[in-house]
């Protein structure tokens, strides 16, 4: 974790709502010396710890392209993602509809509820985004489709890195 960002983001004394998940990524995005250091030019999608309390943590996450987290929910967790550079995509599952999808490029930034159910992608180039969740997350849900079309989901922890699910590799409880 960076010393500096964890010795400058306040403590949060309570659960974020989503305004300020929003307005926090913000800053910490206009603060490069908290996270600069995180491994740009990695073979693989890289990310870092640089707060964490008893109600909030926030990433940063360095993307490589055609990165892919599949679908999932942050289980109890409001988010915010503040796109540094780069542009990230989008994709929010809705049933019987085509699923809808949001670019955000270098300086736009988003909130979402834990009920949201979406994929965060890299399509094209490498990006940075910095993430807030209040509560801090402890587990995620993941999710597939079955070849009979039924939705699976499967409850990850938050130390799992994300990405696609193969329905086939899912095991589900008896």
């Amino acid at each position: 974790m960076s010393k500096t960002a964890a010795s400058t983001i306040a403590r949060a004394q309570r659960t974020l709502d989503r305004g300020e998940l929003l307005a926090l990524v913000q800053d910490v995005a206009a603060h490069p010396e908290w996270w600069a250091d995180l491994d740009e030019g990695s073979t693989e999608r890289t990310y870092e710890a640089l707060h964490r309390d008893a109600h909030l943590d926030v990433w940063v996450i360095a993307w490589r392209p055609e990165n892919d987290t599949g679908w999932h929910d942050h289980d109890t967790s409001s988010g915010a993602v503040c796109v540094v550079r780069g542009v990230l995509t989008e994709s929010v599952l809705r049933i019987g509809g085509a699923e809808s999808f949001n670019a955000y490029p270098g300086g736009s930034a988003f909130s979402f509820a834990p009920t949201h159910i979406h994929r965060l992608a890299c399509d094209t180039g490498r990006a940075v985004s910095i993430h807030a969740y209040s509560p801090p997350l402890s587990r995620l849900g993941q999710y597939t489709v079955d070849e009979t079309g039924v939705l699976l989901r499967v409850t990850v922890t938050d130390n799992e890195e994300l990405r696609p699910l193969d329905a086939q590799h899912v095991t589900l409880p008896a």
